[in-house]
């Protein structure tokens, strides 16, 4: 809408100080003939909009001339609560209203305080998101259950899990959306019990005229922090005994599991050869063999029997495909 056009322009000019007409146009996203006439239309109501010729000339509000015109829409409040996080939010649809929103805010903050969320935006970016994740094209269907989240809507979805059949059919009532290391959870009840899905597992989705009303006591971070301390417990439901080399202890700290280097670390008892037997946490042999065998020749599994073997089935599969073959192989 222009008017909403005109008053970010004019939050733009009193925030920023002197723009040209080709900066405001590419902040805008319009032409600059837009912006010569949404120059033209504020400088008719009444706002002390100053042209400036020549090199270092622009456009700039007349000197002591500032707007407490900063009340913000429903949805720039709604992306106010993710200003640390422009990524998630875009992913959302609420970019544009992001953005304008932290226009409003900073027009409102006296200078003192201006000052210093502009120092805090210059020096600390927060990126979600961990390495090698691009996950906003995975997840097409995130802006429609952010709105059936938001207007308590029900919805059908198809969704693909791990089990057998791998593809299913749920009507959900959204309760909730949680980001977690970049990747987007819907907390929704699915036959009257509370569940956690995948937003990017979603295959597709419909919005159904219902609208539901969550139970009274329903508490997203609470719900959260038990479906986190529920994970944790049924992750590890074995132990491993392993000796690791000096430097398979320093491996482990940045290639396994926090919660395995926390075991190593607390159960760790040093050997008169300099290797570390230690006693640690495995979800299932599958996963620990896939995971151990990123040490190398620094760790060695003593215990359990089917670990042990497992990991020594690859070992020997790897030495057949890179040793040397037929007789030159005896002879070094």
């Amino acid at each position: 809408m222009r008017a909403d056009r005109l008053l970010s322009l004019l939050l733009l000019l009193q925030n920023r100080g002197r723009m040209t007409a080709h900066q405001l146009a590419e902040e805008l996203e319009v032409s600059v003939r837009t912006v010569y006439r949404d120059v033209e239309a504020l400088s008719a109501s009444g706002v002390p909009v100053v042209a400036e010729s020549g090199h270092a000339g622009g456009y700039r509000l007349l000197d002591g001339y500032r707007t407490r015109l900063t009340g913000l829409t429903a949805e720039e409040a709604r992306a106010s609560f993710l200003a640390a996080l422009p990524g998630p939010a875009a992913e959302l649809g609420l970019g544009a209203a992001l953005a304008a929103a932290q226009l409003k805010l900073r027009a409102a903050l006296p200078d003192p305080l201006r000052e210093q969320s502009d120092r805090i935006r210059e020096r600390f970016l927060l990126d979600a998101p961990g390495w090698y994740d691009d996950r906003a094209e995975t997840t097409p269907h995130l802006p429609a259950v952010a709105a059936a989240v938001w207007e308590r809507r029900a919805l059908t979805v198809r969704y693909r899990r791990w089990k057998e059949p791998t593809e299913v059919d749920r009507r959900l009532e959204p309760h909730g959306l949680v980001l977690k290391a970049g990747r987007w959870y819907l907390v929704a009840r699915c036959e009257g019990t509370l569940r956690t899905y995948r937003v990017d597992q979603i295959l597709a989705q419909q919005p159904l005229e219902e609208i539901f009303t969550p139970r009274p006591d329903f508490d997203l971070t609470g719900y959260w922090r038990a479906h986190l301390a529920d994970f944790h417990s049924r992750r590890h439901t074995a132990e491993a005994v392993l000796r690791l080399s000096p430097q398979g202890v320093g491996r482990a700290r940045t290639h396994l599991d926090p919660a395995v280097s926390a075991a190593i670390a607390a159960t760790g008892t040093p050997a008169p050869d300099g290797w570390t037997l230690a006693t640690i946490p495995i979800e299932s042999v599958d996963h620990a063999h896939d995971s151990l065998l990123t040490l190398g020749p620094d760790a060695e599994v003593l215990s359990p029997p089917a670990l042990r073997a497992r990991l020594t089935e690859t070992i020997r599969s790897l030495a057949l495909r890179y040793l040397p073959e037929g007789p030159e192989c005896a002879d070094g």
